[in-house]
């Protein structure tokens, strides 16, 4: 079955770093895009950045998202976190091979989601 497993989070200081990590498997890894939305207390959740590097205007110049097909595992680099990052971060297998890539209902397998939380 598939299966989604995130790993990296944790607390950081306000213009730290972090690498978010999301290993697959039960599928083909490489035949899909994959994503990362993030849910805040309280809020809907949103969208990160997507294979093949697409990325939120909130985080564009500060996040990247990168794959590793032989590892089946995807990455979420982040830098120059600011407390509003703060937030639960999922990935996910993007099962519609269309462009439409923050849309969640394009998305069909999720994780169980790494917690980020940034200090000011």
């Amino acid at each position: 079955q598939v299966q989604l497993v995130e790993s990296g989070g944790g607390l950081v200081e306000a213009g730290g770093s972090l690498r978010l990590s999301c290993a697959a498997s039960g599928y083909t890894f490489s035949a899909y895009s994959m994503g990362w939305f993030r849910q805040a207390p309280g809020k809907e959740r949103e969208f990160v950045a997507a294979i093949p590097g697409v990325v939120a205007d909130s985080v564009r110049g500060r996040f990247t998202i990168s794959r590793d097909n032989a590892k089946k595992t995807v990455y979420l680099q982040m830098s120059m976190l600011k407390p509003e990052d703060t937030a639960v971060y999922y990935c996910a297998r993007k099962l519609w091979t269309d462009s439409a890539y923050s849309d969640r209902l394009r998305y069909d397998y999720w994780g169980q989601g790494t917690q980020v939380t940034v200090s000011s």
